[in-house]
């Protein structure tokens, strides 16, 4: 079952994938991924989501925890969280490849419903564990689709609800269950989350933000770095720098601009700020992506 999962995603991806490996299929919220050399830091602050991985390996962070994984075991992420990952085995011989799915509210709300009463936790936001078969199983009957067009218009929709099922009754079930729970605490923070990540560039409020949590500032605060490892504050922070590192390096702006661009009114500040997270000053990582580049055209 995992090899025939491997041959359709790996297919997929070589007809499909983009310059950074990343292949978006016509099913929403899947995404193949595909590389074939060891890669550089990623950061990214993601959505609650699942990769399966089905060959090589890669590595995660969050905070002061470290995740290692590869080939037949699983990602989860059920919160929004700051992490930085790297992928450690992959060749061109045996690329990186993985399968990401991201976890839909609403179907989870809707099997939460209909599955009735079960204990929900907010429990550890990243873990690793094996593949469930019966994820592994639906995975695949979904990604072959893909090459049946006119079946997959038709099928996907009641295939990612079984998916989020088999997610909802697997090992961290508790977890994933919180997603769907209306009103939740997971769902309050969501929603504050979702209002810091639609306008990371303006000036935050956290008054504002308890609100739409529909919580006190002070219970807001503890729930929400219980539940995303971080402030508010630094999570505003870390979105401002990851879109700022995007468009130096895929758009070419400035680093004034770029600074500017995403809510910073001092460029000092900016560079300091972004030396800390990446390691190096945005006008000498500019430089080196661009020699980079000349030395491989």
């Amino acid at each position: 079952m995992t090899q025939k999962l491997l041959e359709i995603a790996f297919r997929f991806a070589e007809s499909n994938a983009d310059r950074d490996g990343v292949a978006r299929t016509s099913i929403p919220g899947v995404t193949v991924i595909r590389e074939t050399v060891p890669g550089a830091m990623q950061y990214a602050i993601n959505r609650p989501l699942v990769a399966l991985v089905l060959q090589g390996r890669k590595r995660v962070a969050m905070g002061r925890e470290t995740f290692e994984f590869g080939a037949g075991e699983s990602l989860l992420i059920t919160t929004d969280v700051p992490t930085v990952s790297e992928i450690t085995r992959a060749s061109a011989a045996a690329p990186y490849v993985s399968i990401v799915f991201d976890l839909d509210i609403a179907v989870l709300e809707s099997l939460v419903v209909e599955m009735g009463a079960a204990p929900w936790a907010i429990g550890q936001a990243v873990r690793v564990d094996p593949t469930g078969p019966d994820v592994a199983d639906c995975a695949l009957r979904l990604m072959a689709l893909l090459e049946r067009p006119a079946s997959l218009a038709v099928l996907q929709a009641q295939l990612l609800r079984e998916l989020h099922f088999w997610l909802l009754t697997g090992q961290h079930a508790g977890a994933i269950r919180a997603l769907g729970v209306v009103d939740s605490h997971a769902q309050r923070i969501g929603r504050a989350v979702a209002r810091i990540r639609g306008g990371y560039a303006q000036v935050l409020h956290v008054e504002q933000l308890a609100a739409v949590a529909d919580m006190s500032v002070s219970t807001f605060h503890e729930h929400f770095r219980t539940i995303t490892s971080v402030t508010p504050i630094q999570l505003q922070k870390r979105l401002r720098l990851i879109e700022a590192r995007r468009k130096l390096l895929s758009e070419g702006l400035m680093v004034a601009h770029a600074a500017h661009s995403v809510g910073y009114e001092s460029v000092p500040q900016f560079t300091r700020d972004y030396g800390r997270l990446f390691g190096m000053s945005p006008a000498r990582e500019v430089r080196m992506v661009r020699l980079k580049l000349a030395s491989t055209a």
